[in-house]
């Protein structure tokens, strides 16, 4: 919201999309264009949506389950293609709202209501799987660095292209109540003392920043944008047809 009011977009132009989940809910609250979807399908309403009104800014808005395990797919896809929306991912490291399963994205060793002895497969990193397939603008932040994610969604919609931003939230009754993480208050301050901006992270050795949390832009590339590219082809294949539609 406040990005959107300094960026002075249009209330009609904005579409905010999102799946099934504790931060989904958060498209019946707002009041633009709205569309809650199912889950993990939230990414391929929004790409229909960018292909017959390109004119609209859209956001996105997933968990991580959302996004990572139902989701996956279109979420790699998503980012290959380029297509000019912007996600973000609230990133709780949890199934919140079904009640604690883990997630893709639960740190290795956490506890789950799936994985009551500690989670035993590796975490997905964001940064890492959006570059790799392809994301044009990839940046993660906390919720206690408020300033700095207002920052990076706002460098999100100015990219031309598929922009991911993770969004490092907590849930303390799914995640903190099974891992003992403490207070909401606690787990926030959890974020303030474990952030490290990605800059620094980059001249650290790697015993500094295990089990840190890197913020800020950690990818930022220009390449054709999918929507763009198509309308290209069209207009192609309409002067070859001698300029019938």
């Amino acid at each position: 919201m406040r990005t959107i009011e300094k960026m002075q977009i249009p209330a009609e132009n904005v579409a905010i999309v999102s799946g099934i989940g504790c931060s989904s809910r958060a498209a019946g609250y707002l009041n633009f264009q709205t569309l809650h979807t199912t889950h993990g399908r939230a990414l391929a309403f929004a790409t229909g949506l960018k292909m017959v009104r390109p004119e609209l800014t859209i956001f996105v808005l997933m968990g991580d389950g959302d996004s990572t395990a139902i989701g996956g797919n279109h979420f790699i896809h998503t980012a290959r293609r380029n297509i000019d929306v912007n996600a973000i991912i609230f990133n709780n490291q949890i199934y919140g709202m079904t009640g604690g399963q883990a997630s893709p994205l639960t740190p290795q060793g956490k506890k789950g209501s799936t994985a009551p002895f500690g989670c035993t497969e590796r975490n997905f990193d964001i940064m890492k799987l959006a570059m790799g397939a392809g994301a044009t603008f990839a940046a993660r932040s906390t919720t206690y660095h408020l300033k700095l994610l207002d920052k990076m969604i706002e460098e999100g919609v100015n990219n031309k292209g598929f922009s991911i931003v993770e969004a490092m939230t907590y849930c303390p009754t799914g995640f903190g109540r099974q891992n003992k993480s403490g207070s909401a208050a606690a787990m926030l301050n959890w974020y303030k003392d474990h952030a490290v901006p990605v800059e620094k992270a980059a001249v650290s050795d790697a015993k500094t920043v295990k089990e840190r949390i890197t913020i800020g832009i950690h990818h930022q590339e220009q390449e054709a944008e999918f929507v763009s590219e198509y309308e290209k082809i069209i207009e192609s294949q309409r002067q070859k047809s001698g300029g019938s539609s």
